[in-house]
């Protein structure tokens, strides 16, 4: 809503009203409007053309063409009024007769509107829409809502609007958001199956866009080769025998490549990355920074040298920004928050907590910042506060059973879980839980295993205790609490044991970053899925570092700043790449498909 004083509002009313010293007439369809010209001139530069070069005098009508009268009359009103209603049922109509009359204002306010409307099931005709207008910002809000959330707009019937020209552009971008490349050759299937008479002759040119080789061999062996678009083109069954054979090409680099710069495999932007932040170098700590590239499994170094070095400190993403809060710098233990804006890359200082709090424990919930124990050079706390960004505010919430630093702690449905930790005399099992609504902590079930400095994380709907130190070892091994039984329960052991290390859950897995081994600082990073059971060696740190903190950044419109160039990736050998032999898997292929090959 578009608002002007509220004098000159009442003025300008009783004008229109009461009909007094109106100058002109305008005329749409066979409905006429008594107006003043001077109020029209100053809403529009259309108006002031208008009355400009078509002086009209006695009062003959200037007639608009191409206009409804109730659309007219919105507009004339907002002229005296400063204000305009903007509805589902007017607000394509509405925008389109204040783009022709150049009513800035109330295109402002319907662009507005749609993008707050902005949905899967009409970004693509928003998008579309405003091809005939002049609307940048909406044009590129709905496009990028498009590339953000393609998997569920191909499930819309926007999707079979698309021509062939633009689902091909859709399909090209590096920003297209798809968790499986997979789902842009299923995108492409769908597409085609909507209309196959006129679309099926597109599917050399569309399946070319896809980024064949960053999809497992045996989706491209029972999927690609098996589909009857694919068998019956030879130009299809080469670009998939191309792709089979970059994978092999990629599997015998040392390190393997997840990756090349060629677009059969070049990576997606990743939708989320992993910010390492800070930690212990030996020991001495540091500012480092390093961005995880999960589509192209490399870390960035994006080190800031505008923020201090700190140590076992925690981070967490809130509101597009990062909170680097408490930690220490082995000179004295922190109570400042540093906040980080990754899209403008700038720092500010935010309101410092009550304590002073090294070996910090901290997480997010319904956007309010937790920051849990700790140890401030003297003593262990039990005290805890959370920090509300809007109000730049911190209050302290009911104090822990237990005093603890070197805890670790995350948020799972309504409530924060912290788990074991150091209490200045022994190191912890146990574990306790804060309710927001009733301000009160419950103890839980124990862990199996005392740990300190150990990551907790909520992962699959269960809070997950993984590594640490329980007194004399560093530890591999990793639970699982269930909150609905309240009980823990063993699963799979890291390949490294480390204590002190980042951790975080990025495309499904949960990853650990760096830590302690016991004799040094570590880059070794590692994953888990829920669904197998297992870890998997993971792209290392270019640093090594223990004592960092991890969190999730997502949603940044300067992605490509936080992950590796794809221009910079390895590109293709063409003589080793015609020696690549197709996977052993092919074996399963049927014959028929196989002798296309």
């Amino acid at each position: 809503m578009f608002s002007s004083s509220h004098r000159l509002k009442s003025e300008y009313i009783k004008l229109c009203v009461d009909g007094l010293f109106t100058d002109a007439v305008i005329k749409v369809e066979d409905v006429q409007f008594e107006i003043h010209k001077v109020i029209l001139c100053n809403c529009s530069p259309y108006f002031q053309a208008l009355f400009s070069w078509c002086p009209c005098p006695d009062k003959n009508p200037f007639e608009i063409l191409d206009l409804s009268p109730d659309v007219m009359q919105l507009i004339i009103e907002f002229a005296y009024t400063g204000t305009v209603s903007v509805t589902g049922g007017n607000v394509q109509e509405l925008l389109l007769a204040a783009d022709k009359l150049l009513v800035m204002a109330i295109v402002d306010t319907c662009c507005n509107f749609l993008e707050e409307q902005l949905c899967p099931e009409n970004c693509i005709g928003i998008w579309q829409f405003t091809n005939f207008l002049l609307c940048p910002q909406l044009q590129l809000k709905a496009y990028q809502f498009i590339l953000d959330k393609f998997q569920q707009v191909l499930c819309t019937e926007e999707f079979w609007q698309l021509s062939v020209k633009e689902l091909c552009a859709i399909l090209d971008r590096d920003e297209l958001n798809v968790r499986k490349e997979s789902t842009a050759f299923e995108a492409i299937h769908r597409w085609i199956a909507h209309a196959p008479e006129t679309r099926q002759k597109n599917m050399v040119l569309l399946l070319s866009k896809v980024r064949l080789a960053l999809i497992s061999s045996e989706y491209i062996i029972m999927n690609v080769l098996s589909n009857e678009l694919v068998k019956s083109s030879p130009e299809c069954l080469q670009m998939a025998k191309d792709a089979l054979r970059v994978k092999a090409w990629m599997r015998r680099n040392n390190p393997p490549l997840s990756a090349v710069s060629d677009p059969v495999g070049r990576p997606r932007l990743p939708e989320a990355i992993l910010l390492a932040f800070g930690g212990e170098t030996g020991s001495e700590p540091t500012n480092c920074i390093e961005a995880y590239d999960v589509h192209s499994n490399r870390w960035v170094n994006v080190t800031d040298n505008r923020e201090r070095p700190r140590a076992h400190h925690g981070v967490v993403f809130l509101n597009g920004c990062v909170y680097c809060l408490g930690g220490t710098n082995h000179v004295e233990n922190f109570n400042s928050v540093h906040r980080f804006n990754p899209s403008t890359r700038t720092w500010h200082e935010a309101a410092p907590m009550y304590f002073r709090r090294c070996y910090v424990s901290v997480t997010v919930l319904n956007g309010y910042i937790y920051a849990l124990g700790g140890y401030n050079g003297y003593y262990r706390h039990n005290t805890a506060e959370r920090y509300r960004p809007e109000t730049n505010q911190w209050s302290l919430i009911a104090p822990m059973h237990e005093r603890r630093s070197h805890a670790s702690c995350t948020a799972l449905n309504n409530k924060v879980y912290i788990c074991g930790g150091f209490n200045g005399s022994e190191i912890l099992q146990d574990c306790e839980c804060y309710s927001p609504e009733t301000n009160q902590w419950t103890v839980i079930t124990p862990m199996n295993t005392v740990r300190s400095g150990s990551g907790v994380i909520a992962y699959a709907n269960h809070v997950y205790a993984i590594g640490g130190f329980d007194g004399s070892t560093r530890l591999h091994s990793a639970e699982a609490y269930n909150p609905g039984t309240n009980t823990w329960h063993t699963v799979s052991s890291m390949l490294y044991s480390r204590s002190n290390f980042g951790i975080g859950v990025i495309d499904g897995q949960l990853f650990v970053v760096g830590g302690f081994n016991g004799l040094d600082a570590t880059s070794d990073v590692e994953y888990y899925d829920v669904n197998t059971n297992e870890w998997s060696v993971s792209c290392s740190l270019e640093f090594r570092r223990s004592a960092l903190s991890c969190c999730l950044v997502s949603g940044l419109p300067n992605m490509d700043e936080y992950t590796v160039p794809r221009d910079a990736l390895p590109r293709l050998l063409e003589k080793e790449l015609m020696a690549s032999d197709i996977p052993e898997q092919a074996c399963f292929v049927p014959s028929s498909i196989l002798a296309r090959l």
